[in-house]
C-alpha cells in the first residue's frame, strides 16, 4: 500500500481528475461477516466514515469490533466522482482511504467506534501514516450529523490530553461533515480477510482514548 504518489499537498478542484460517471460495482455480502454492503441498513444502525491510513488493515480493526454491523472501504473527500484506486494514488483527486463503518449503537457506542478509531493510528503525522506518504493517508472522520461532529470534537479534545502528556504533537485530524463515499474496487474489500498476510500498516500511539464522560 505504498501509494503511487507521495504528493503531500492537498490539490483544488480545478486540478483534480475528471474521473466517470459510472460508479465502480460492489459486492452483494461482506466477505467476513455476511451482511449487505449497500443500503439500506436495519432499523436503528448508524454510520461513520473513517480514514487512518492503509483502509485494508483500518476496515480490519472495524469488523472485529463488537457491535459492528458492516464496513465498506472506499474513498472521500476529495473531488474526483468515482475515482479508481489509482487516481486516488497520485494525489490528483484529494480523496482520502476511508471505512465507513454501520454500527448498531445498542451493543457499541459511538463512543465505542471512536476509540478504535483514535487508538489504532497516530492522529498527529498531517499527510501520512508511518511509511504510507501522501494526502489519501491522512486522519479523518466525516459526520453524518451535527451530533456526532460536536460528539467526534469532544473525543478528539479528550484524546488530544493524553496525546500532550505522552509528548506528542497538535491532532491534524480533519473533522467535518460526510462527502460523497464511493466504494473502493471489490479486491479492497475486506482485503485482509481474503488475503491474511497481506501489508497492514496499522500502529497506534500506545495512548487510550477516555470514554466520553456521563452526564
Amino acid at each position: 500500500m505504498f501509494g503511487l504518489g507521495k504528493k503531500t499537498e492537498m490539490i483544488d478542484a480545478a486540478q483534480s481528475l475528471p474521473g466517470r460517471d459510472m460508479a465502480l460495482p460492489v459486492p452483494e455480502k461482506h466477505f467476513i461477516l455476511g451482511s449487505p454492503m449497500v443500503a439500506p441498513w436495519p432499523e436503528g444502525m448508524e454510520t461513520i466514515i473513517v480514514g487512518m491510513g492503509c483502509f485494508w488493515g483500518a476496515e480490519r480493526k472495524f469488523w472485529n469490533a463488537t457491535g459492528v454491523y458492516s464496513t465498506q472501504v472506499g474513498y472521500a473527500g476529495g473531488f474526483t466522482p468515482n475515482p479508481s484506486y489509482e487516481e486516488v494514488c497520485s494525489g490528483q483527486t484529494g480523496h482520502n482511504e476511508v471505512v465507513q463503518v454501520v454500527f448498531d449503537p445498542a451493543q457499541i457506542s459511538l463512543d465505542g467506534i471512536l476509540q478504535v478509531f483514535w487508538e489504532n493510528h497516530d492522529p498527529t503525522q498531517g499527510m501520512r501514516q508511518g511509511n504510507d506518504v501522501g494526502t489519501q493517508y491522512r486522519s479523518g472522520v466525516y459526520c453524518v450529523s451535527a451530533a456526532q461532529k460536536q460528539a467526534v470534537e469532544a473525543s478528539r479534545d479528550r484524546f488530544q490530553t493524553g496525546l500532550s502528556q505522552a509528548g506528542y504533537g497538535a491532532i491534524t485530524t480533519e473533522i467535518i461533515d460526510a462527502p460523497v463515499f464511493y466504494y473502493a474496487e471489490d479486491y479492497h474489500q475486506q482485503y485482509l480477510g481474503k488475503n491474511p498476510n497481506g501489508y497492514c500498516g496499522m500502529g497506534g500511539t500506545g495512548v487510550a482514548c477516555p470514554l466520553g464522560i456521563p452526564s
